[in-house]
């Protein structure tokens, strides 16, 4: 039976209308993958372009520039390899990371990266961590180059670790900027002590009977000061300082510093006054230390009773103090013209019964340490052209910074376990 008109007009509006509806879908999918098609292009010429720029900084930089992936692998090393290490980036590419750094160099290096990854595994997407290292790698020809190594973990857009970026920076003229005053100051104290010696010798001959006291007093009284924890710097000035404690003896009449028998009154006061005089002789020298200081209060005493000031406690400076017990101990031991020696036990008595009292405590207990439990002996024949060497290194200051990701990582944790 034939449908009613109607009806089959209604049908066939419905088919047109999904045809174009089924037409309109097709163009706004057409439209849809254009705009999809035209972003994706305008995406990989932003990261060709980034790429590139990257590449050109990278390329024109005196920083060394290279990258690896997670097992540790090269990917890529900048033309500036040539100048630093002498390779060619194609002969750089070809070495493995072992052969680049130094061999004390290369430990600490990967040790860096290990503890990178670690924490870059743990770590939340997005946040940026850059470390880094003071380290020596090896020339072509063999030589060691210091160099400045920045070490950052590069993620993909998933905040997952793909590449570590490393960039080195030639520190060899900062190192010798740096180590320049170290040197001069090393030459500065040897001149110094040089100037001092002469002096000693001058005092000496004018008193052949004491000849090494000045040096002898010098050796234990820097041992005590070592015991005592004194920092290097002012062992150096407690050290110049005892090597010319009695200088000014040189303006004490020679037939009284040479006199066997016994001093009168007048006499035991001019030789009183030697701390005054060798004061004078050696303010208007401008050292880094106090000596003068030292050598003018080396015969104070802790109660107040000793001279030319009479200084008390923590008046007198601490390596005044220090020379002082050196001095006694040392005379005590050593043979005088007008006296036979006491001996080291005595001397060692003397500053045990006046502990607390004429001499200060710690450096007492600090002596006897080094009589009864290190067995300190004087040199018979001091060297006066000891050198500082051993004193002043480690008084100047330098300083390095140290070093410190699941997955992808734990391979690269596994790679570097290898290496």
């Amino acid at each position: 039976m034939a449908k009613p008109r109607g009806e089959a007009q209604d049908k066939g509006v419905k088919r047109g209308r999904n045809v174009v509806h089924r037409k309109a879908g097709l163009d706004g999918a057409g439209t849809e993958s254009l705009a999809s098609k035209r972003k994706r292009k305008q995406m990989e010429r932003a990261v060709f372009d980034s790429e590139e720029r990257y590449r050109l900084i990278a390329e024109h930089t005196a920083d060394a520039v290279w990258t690896v992936d997670m097992n540790m692998r090269l990917t890529y090393i900048s033309p500036s390899i040539t100048p630093l290490l002498g390779y060619s980036v194609q002969e750089a590419m070809a070495k493995p990371m072992r052969e680049i750094f130094a061999p004390t160099s290369f430990k600490p290096a990967m040790g860096l990266l290990k503890e990178e990854l670690r924490v870059e595994s743990k770590k939340q997407k997005g946040v940026a961590r850059s470390r880094m290292l003071d380290l020596e790698l090896t020339h072509k020809n063999g030589s060691l180059v210091p160099v400045e190594v920045k070490y950052t973990v590069l993620r993909d857009t998933q905040g997952r670790p793909v590449e570590v970026l490393a960039i080195a920076r030639d520190i060899n003229e900062r190192k010798q900027a740096l180590e320049e005053p170290e040197h001069s100051t090393g030459r500065l104290i040897r001149a110094m002590e040089h100037a001092i010696q002469a002096m000693t010798v001058i005092a000496e001959m004018r008193d052949p009977h004491t000849a090494g006291h000045q040096q002898r007093t010098t050796q234990l009284a820097c041992a005590i000061a070592e015991q005592m924890g004194l920092s290097k710097e002012q062992i150096i000035g407690l050290r110049l300082a005892g090597l010319i404690h009695d200088i000014g003896k040189v303006r004490v009449p020679a037939e009284i510093l040479t006199n066997p028998g016994g001093l009168s009154e007048p006499e035991f006061m001019m030789i009183r006054a030697h701390p005054v005089l060798g004061y004078e002789i050696l303010k208007a020298m401008d050292f880094p230390w106090p000596v003068a200081q030292i050598v003018l209060q080396h015969h104070e005493r802790m109660n107040g009773s000793g001279y030319p000031s009479g200084l008390s406690g923590e008046d007198i400076i601490v390596e005044a103090r220090i020379l002082g017990v050196a001095d006694v101990v040392e005379a005590m031991a050593s043979h005088r013209p007008y006296r036979a020696a006491p001996g080291i036990n005595k001397a060692l008595a003397e500053i045990s019964q006046n502990k607390g009292v004429l001499y200060d405590s710690q450096v007492v207990d600090a002596c006897l340490t080094l009589f009864r439990d290190r067995e300190f002996e004087f040199e018979q024949h001091v060297d006066v052209g000891t050198s500082l060497e051993n004193i002043y290194q480690g008084a100047l200051q330098s300083w390095h910074r140290f070093f410190q990701s699941r997955q992808q990582v734990q391979t690269s944790l596994r790679v570097l376990e290898e290496l």
